[in-house]
């Protein structure tokens, strides 16, 4: 498949067909009349970068894990720091969340309160 039928068929934008085939990381040499030709092996991948982007990855950062994932033997490690950093990030950014909603909460107890008192 070329880049157009893979977007339309799978919905991956082209801007994230154009950093896969900028990263290289296919060893084959895909080119079929100056187009990149898809196969089921790039559509894994394709699924995985996407389930990146959607946890947030930054394109550096799904460059980096998918080069670990595909060229480095024994990359385990550092695979697994890399989800450890970014879960930490998620998990910081949702305490940060939580607490917001406590000083909503709160202020909303505050004014709910006061109403209440107001109309005795």
């Amino acid at each position: 498949m070329n880049k157009k039928e893979v977007s339309q068929k799978y919905q991956i934008p082209v801007s994230i067909l154009d950093e896969y085939e900028s990263w290289g990381l296919c060893n084959v040499v895909k080119f079929v009349m100056g187009e990149w030709q898809y196969d089921d092996q790039d559509i894994e991948r394709l699924s995985t970068i996407m389930a990146l982007h959607d946890m947030g990855f930054k394109n550096n950062e799904i460059e980096k894990y998918m080069r670990l994932l595909l060229e480095t033997k024994n990359s385990s490690d550092e695979i697994i720091q890399l989800l450890t950093k970014k879960r930490q990030n998620k998990l910081d950014q949702i305490h940060f969340q939580e607490k917001q909603l406590e000083r909503i909460d709160y202020l909303r107890y505050k004014i709910l309160k006061t109403n209440s008192k107001g109309s005795k």
